[in-house]
């Protein structure tokens, strides 16, 4: 409760419902009654000179909260292309391809964008506006409504599952990068041990009994070992040289983690926007190659009939939420650094829509060069390479040892991909650690403690993740990425909606907005009412149906 200048006071629930108007004037927030200092606008801020006295006026909520300041953005620009790094990474490059290739090409595309902008924008937009208003980690956010604490724990759940195997992916981009200084590079055709196979074609693989490439073999054999394990069962010895890759990670994003949100917002410049320099290069390369034409009619070429597979609707909502970062709290963390009178309206639309126009785009430089690597096997696009998280793996490899000075483009390639990693991996344990240190505020206020939590924990994570390093390490990971990133994530930001939508409200969620937006133009209310529209029946229904036929499916 507050008075008229936004203070903490004594008045009674009268008062503060008196005063409602005159708080939101103020940028002063309030979670069913329950007061929270804002970024920028603490309540400090007054219409007129105030006493110190009566800045120390008695408040309900925890001591430690009022006293430690919370850290800002230097400016909207850092937190934009913050959320664009974070949201824009391997996901793009690696994941979207994969399942698009996976789930029969251009129809994909169809789930992908009606996912998009019913499920994805909303709920993208009901995160970030959580996290700027509430200026609170995934859990202590969720004062507004503690009977919704769960959700922030379930996300907090989720994203230590993608963080435990995340890295592992920028641990095979540090071995593919190590092996790229060698000339020529070990998976082309130029190699002296593949020029067997190049010739003849005569190694191929048991499972569809089709000739592999020098690539497939790289991957297979010197990256994973998979041919060593015959399943999750039999994981087999760590293979070292990951091993230390994924040690190598680990220390980056501790010393990434202990510089904070201020040295990161500068970093972006250059990480948020160089990946799109390499992929217009490998765009460019693959359109002049024979045959790149059938990739990208592959690619964008629908089969109908996989429209009725709850499997292909799954996997583009699972992938709008990994692509975007939603449900596990890396959002929600980085508004909460975020100024109150940002527009969250606006950072939506462009982040969002920046993110799969990315997607989209990568997607043209992984199919031309399956294209052409079905054109030279004589084979239909379908069959050109096996589906799996290591799809980028095989098909771009096989695409830079074809560009002149292979070397030279493969280091800025997997350079690249170690960018796009460590920026969505940063998003990831942010959540996590902003969750933490909300909870425990003693831990904020140490720098010591706090850099022996994040080593602790940085540490934790690369024990638990050796597992995915060993000769079966594929297949567990393969489980924790269909598990956390498909089911889990489904049903967090299914309750999430129906919590704020039905439990909080979503006419108070919705002035909420508008409240912080301090000069709201006439368009952004009438977008509201579309957001409205999916918080409370669209998106929950949606959701709702696709997790129905997916536990139907799996039970068949």
């Amino acid at each position: 409760m507050q008075d008229q200048n936004g203070k903490a006071a004594h008045g009674s629930p009268d008062v503060a419902s008196e005063n409602t108007a005159q708080v939101g004037a103020e940028n002063s927030v309030h979670f069913n009654d329950h007061t929270i200092t804002q970024n920028g606008h603490s309540a400090t801020t007054t219409a007129g000179p105030q006493s110190p006295i009566d800045s120390r006026a008695p408040s309900p909520l925890p001591t430690p909260v009022q006293i430690e300041p919370r850290e800002q953005w230097g400016g909207k620009y850092e937190f934009l292309l913050s959320c664009i790094g974070y949201c824009v990474g391997l996901g793009n490059v690696w994941r979207f391809p994969y399942l698009c290739y996976r789930n029969g090409g251009g129809v994909f595309l169809i789930p992908y964008f009606i996912m998009l902008f019913v499920c994805g924008v909303p709920l993208f937009l009901m995160e970030l506006s959580l996290g700027q208003y509430g200026a609170a980690g995934p859990i202590t956010v969720w004062k507004c409504c503690p009977l919704l604490k769960g959700i922030g724990i379930g996300m907090l759940c989720v994203s230590t599952l993608v963080c435990l195997y995340y890295n592992v992916i920028i641990a095979w981009t540090f071995y593919y990068l190590g092996s790229s200084f060698q000339s020529p590079l070990p998976w082309s055709c130029d190699a002296l041990a593949n020029a067997a196979i190049c010739g003849n074609n005569t190694i191929s693989n048991s499972s569809s009994g089709r000739a592999l490439s020098p690539s497939e073999i790289f991957w297979n054999e010197r990256v994973l070992g998979v041919v060593n394990s015959e399943g999750l069962h039999d994981p087999g010895p760590v293979r070292w040289p990951l091993g230390l890759c994924l040690l190598a990670a680990w220390i980056i994003i501790f010393l990434c983690m202990l510089k904070g949100i201020h040295s990161s917002g500068k970093v972006v410049y250059v990480t948020a926007t160089f990946p799109y320099f390499v992929l217009i290069v490998l765009i460019i390369r693959g359109a002049t190659l024979e045959g790149s034409l059938q990739g990208v009619a592959f690619y964008l070429t629908p089969d109908w009939s996989r429209l009725a597979n709850a499997q292909v609707w799954n996997d583009a909502a699972s992938q709008i939420f990994y692509s975007l970062g939603i449900g596990v709290g890396g959002l929600l963390s980085m508004a909460s650094y975020n100024k109150f009178d940002n527009n969250v309206i606006r950072d939506t639309i462009i982040i969002t829509t920046g993110n799969c126009c990315t997607s989209f785009f990568a997607g043209f430089a992984i199919f031309s060069i399956l294209g052409h690597m079905a054109w030279r096997k004589g084979v239909p696009v379908a069959k050109v390479a096996d589906t799996g998280p290591g799809l980028a793996f095989v098909a771009y490899p096989e695409a830079l040892a074809l560009l002149p000075g292979s070397v030279f483009w493969s280091i800025l390639f997997f350079l690249m991909l170690f960018m796009l990693g460590v920026d969505t991996l940063f998003g990831n344990m942010e959540g996590i650690t902003t969750a933490v240190l909300d909870e425990f505020p003693q831990l904020r206020r140490n720098t010591l403690h706090k850099s022996l939590f994040l080593g602790t924990l940085c540490f934790f994570f690369y024990l638990m993740g050796l597992l995915l390093v060993t000769d079966g390490g594929i297949y567990w990971f393969t489980l924790i990425d269909s598990f956390s990133t498909s089911f889990g994530l489904i049903i967090i930001t299914l309750f999430m909606c129906i919590g704020i939508s039905f439990f909080y409200g979503v006419d108070q969620f919705c002035q909420d907005i508008i409240d912080m937006i301090c000069h709201c133009p006439p368009w952004c209310s009438k977008v509201l009412i579309y957001f409205k529209a999916c918080w409370v029946f669209f998106t929950p229904f949606l959701l709702l149906v696709s997790k129905y036929y997916i536990i139907v499916h799996r039970s068949c």
